[in-house]
């Protein structure tokens, strides 16, 4: 299990993040797409990635606007593999 980021870990990590927000014991981001498939096609690929890592986020597709939100819930709040992860997300996004 990964360990709990304290409240200044959490503030540098989503310092270096790019459109993420922190919401309570969440990270939150929402991404925009053209088209309503290029965000299940986005979904999708983080859907393989989280099953691979074990860690899934809260995922909402709203048209083509598509929000998730990660903590880890085993340890109580947020941690390096949730910050991990929303740098994978966002790498997966620019890629399309």
């Amino acid at each position: 299990m990964a360990n709990r980021l304290n409240e200044e870990g959490i503030t540098a990590a989503v310092a270096g993040l790019s459109g993420w927000k922190l919401d309570g014991k969440f990270i939150v981001k929402k991404y925009r797409f053209r088209e309503f498939l290029q965000g299940v096609a986005f979904v999708n690929a983080i859907a393989q990635l989280s099953e691979e890592k074990n860690h899934h986020p809260f995922i909402s597709i709203d048209y083509k606007l598509v929000t998730l939100r990660l903590t880890s819930w085993n340890a109580g709040g947020l941690t390096d593999l949730d910050i991990t992860l929303a740098k994978n997300y966002d790498t997966i996004y620019e890629k399309r």
